[in-house]
């Protein structure tokens, strides 16, 4: 039955902002305080998702979750109404109320880890949600997460879901944002590449030391168990410590895979040689295509600050693939010099599409970050909820949605206004129905 790649791009929501939470991100750090446009983020994600089921590529899209988040302030001690509640905070601990307040999960690439029912040993696309305790700002996201890839993903026969692994740093994990999965066609038994940072029960072990890293070699392996996964179908790589400490903080930011092709800079990984012959070795019979980018080409540092590697590498047809990139690569000198010699060079990657994300960029995401991939044969895809599903329909419905309750200006100060809360609320009550999902919000589930 033949397979596809299907791409599920997170909605921005209505409380998008800039507070600086993310330690280890540059543009996070670089960009605090901000003032942000909701409206117009949530609109260049949906031109995006549009642009590309307009070539033919298959394309859904994730909700966006609660905002401000009432309840985990109440489990911090604060009580009273909703809005008593959100006014405490606002007034004895403003760092608090931005955490509770960011709109991270845009960044579906950090939703879950998916491996395709090729893959499993159950014949089961399965979903674990990630933890993403490192952050606590993303450390909340994951019983809504579950809940939402449950209502789209809610069929027993094709999908398992598992829930987030244990809430502490030697199982933290980051989803899809440190795995890739590599075949010969969708369809096709393949190898799945977890990438960690660090391994946590090993002191001794390197690790980087300015910035944090978010991904322990456990959490792979757990993921990997949950999921059914032969030893023969799974490699672990440790991405490289000093790239990390140069804001490289998922290997996503500088690495990305589609099929047999991996796309990636030559200081990402520690021992590259080793993951590349293991890899070539597993996928038995698959050539592996290995596009290095020489730090001579592309420092990390420029990298980082086009996140050339946190693109989308699609595939055209049975040979050739599209790389799409953040405008900020054709900004930049020496990636924009890089990728005009790279589509001439014979090699898979034969085209770029650049699209305006600036909104998102300015908080360390670019096209990668926004979409969660998950493989699906014909049979799955047919079981997944349709009205996620892009259309020329539902990018209209979506874009009105958006224009009617989003705000094109937020500050950290607007944080603090009862009024957004109750905005949100109606905005995805309403997006709920729009979407035929049910109810899937604390505060339509009281």
């Amino acid at each position: 039955m033949k397979a596809f790649e299907v791409n599920f791009d997170g909605l921005v929501g209505p409380t998008h902002n800039y507070s600086g939470l993310s330690y280890g991100n540059v543009a996070s750090e670089t960009n605090i305080r901000d003032v942000s446009n909701p409206k117009e983020a949530a609109k260049q994600g949906l031109r995006k998702m549009k642009a590309l089921h307009d070539m033919g590529f298959k394309q859904g899209v994730l909700l966006p979750q609660e905002r401000p988040d009432i309840a985990t302030l109440r489990r911090l001690g604060f009580a009273g109404s909703d809005r008593e509640v959100l006014l405490q905070a606002a007034h004895q601990s403003p760092v608090f109320l931005g955490a509770v307040a960011s709109a991270s999960c845009m960044w579906t690439a950090n939703a879950a880890t998916v491996s395709p029912s090729a893959d499993t040993t159950d014949g089961r696309v399965h979903f674990t949600a990630a933890n993403l305790n490192a952050k606590f700002h993303r450390s909340i996201e994951h019983p809504t997460t579950t809940r939402i890839l449950q209502g789209i993903f809610n069929n027993d026969q094709h999908f398992a879901h598992h829930k987030a692994l244990p809430p502490t740093s030697q199982f933290g994990d980051e989803g899809a944002a440190n795995h890739t999965r590599f075949c010969k066609n969708y369809e096709d038994k393949g190898v799945e590449l977890f990438v960690y940072g660090r391994v946590a029960f090993d002191e001794n072990a390197p690790r980087p030391m300015k910035y944090p890293a978010r991904q322990t070699l456990e959490a792979c392996q757990a993921v990997a168990r949950l999921h059914g996964l032969a030893d023969s179908s799974v490699v672990y790589a440790q991405q490289n410590p000093a790239v990390i400490d140069q804001g490289v903080f998922h290997n996503d930011v500088i690495a990305v895979g589609n099929r047999n092709v991996l796309f990636y800079h030559e200081q990402a990984f520690l021992n590259t040689s080793k993951m590349l012959t293991e890899l070539e070795a597993k996928l038995q019979g698959c050539l592996l295509k290995a596009v290095k980018v020489s730090d001579s080409e592309v420092s990390v540092a420029d990298a980082v600050s086009s996140y050339l590697f946190n693109s989308q590498l699609l595939s055209l047809d049975d040979d050739d693939m599209m790389l799409v990139v953040p405008h900020e690569c054709r900004d930049n000198p020496n990636v924009k010099a890089y990728l005009d010699d790279l589509v001439t060079r014979g090699g898979p990657i034969k085209r770029v599409e650049v699209f305006d994300l600036k909104q998102s960029m300015k908080n360390g995401g670019g096209p990668a970050c926004l979409r969660l991939r998950v493989a699906l044969n014909e049979a799955e895809l047919a079981a997944v909820h349709p009205h996620v599903m892009m259309s020329d329909e539902l990018f209209a419905s979506l874009n009105a949605w958006v224009d009617k309750h989003y705000r094109d200006r937020i500050s950290q100060q607007d944080l603090a206004d009862p009024q957004l809360l109750t905005e949100c609320r109606t905005a995805l009550d309403e997006l709920t129905q729009l979407l035929q999902l049910g109810p899937l919000y604390p505060f339509q589930l009281a």
